[in-house]
């Protein structure tokens, strides 16, 4: 989950995404977030939160799609004493507990459109019935909805109601997504990798390659900043130097299948295998280590490409042994980044 702390960025979608947050924040109405997965919904909806006039009320999240339908409607509105098998005692539910805070909904798609008819309610009136009981309760929420669904055309098949959405839509703020905040990349990666570097306690700071960087730059992040911190952590941890020079961006991708059925991710913009020459070992004009050495730095380069910097793949297809290719990386590392 990501902190406040990651609210991090330097780009011009960010800003203005932040500067809209911001305008919005203190004027006390529903606003809509949406955005691809890992986008930060959750860390938005938050600042949003401490930066409105309730900052000092409780700030309370459900996650909609993690219930079933028949669990959402008592665990939004709590349920009495009897109202169905197992509830032994009264028991309220989020809206009770974010009175006179803040309700974020996630996943807000999910709720099903009965329970969508009771927030309604509570969205005009401030008013609803606990599950089992007829007496109102009044409450003083503010609702932020969160999804990566096409609310307008859920409205549009019947599955959300077109009155919720319209009351909910004060604004709606579109998270940008990370593959549009390049300029950002190396800010969060270097922040979650120093992060990780201090639970680790290792003495020297994580700092990548020049190589390694470009691999994160040119990737397209479906999974958005929770992909980048598991990427960068991840290689934080297996490197055995504070320098990072491996990126692995699918660690369920076998290390023992063939290149022919490998699915590694592809970057946006892969880098080129070396157009050097291969040098020649017998080159009278080069001495013998010096153009080995050669060899050795250019097989490796083009190995790692074609392997898409999958180092076992790599010594395979050098016919190595992976611990006689990290000796080679070892060796070789100066030239490498």
């Amino acid at each position: 989950m990501l902190t406040a702390t990651e609210a991090l960025g330097q780009s011009e979608v960010f800003l203005e995404f932040q500067e809209r947050l911001s305008r919005v924040a203190p004027i006390d109405r529903p606003v809509l977030l949406l955005g691809e997965r890992g986008t930060g919904k959750e860390l938005a909806a938050t600042r949003m939160h401490y930066l409105s006039r309730r900052w000092q009320g409780p700030f309370m999240a459900l996650n909609c799609a993690a219930l079933t339908p028949s669990l959402i409607e008592p665990e939004l509105f709590g349920y009495e004493k009897g109202a169905f098998t197992g509830a032994l005692q009264r028991r309220p539910g989020r809206f009770e507990s974010a009175d006179g805070g803040t309700l974020l909904l996630d996943e807000i798609g999910a709720i099903p459109p009965e329970v969508q008819a009771k927030i309604l309610r509570v969205v005009e009136y401030g008013v609803f019935e606990r599950v089992g009981s007829t007496r109102p309760v009044e409450v003083d929420v503010r609702i932020i909805g969160a999804t990566n669904a096409d609310l307008k055309a859920l409205a549009t098949a019947g599955r959300f109601k077109s009155d919720l959405l319209d009351r909910l839509s004060f604004d709606v703020l579109i998270l940008p997504p990370l593959r549009e905040r390049r300029g950002d990349i190396r800010l969060l990666a270097e922040h979650f990798a120093g992060r990780m570097g201090l639970e680790l306690g290792r003495a020297d700071s994580p700092h990548f390659s020049s190589r390694a960087l470009r691999a994160l730059e040119g990737y397209a992040w479906p999974g958005n900043i929770r992909e980048l911190k598991n990427v960068v952590e991840r290689a934080v941890y297996r490197s055995e130097t504070a320098l990072i020079t491996q990126i692995d961006f699918d660690p369920f991708v076998s290390p023992y299948a063939s290149p022919a059925t490998d699915a590694q991710p592809v970057p946006l913009r892969p880098e080129p295998p070396s157009s050097q020459p291969m040098p020649q070992t017998g080159d009278p004009d080069r001495p013998l280590k010096e153009a080995v050495a050669k060899l050795e730095i250019d097989m490796l380069r083009r190995a790692l490409a074609s392997a898409k910097y999958n180092q076992r793949q790599a010594a395979r297809r050098l016919g190595l042994t992976y611990d006689q290719l990290r000796g080679l990386l070892r060796k070789h590392r100066s030239a490498l980044e």
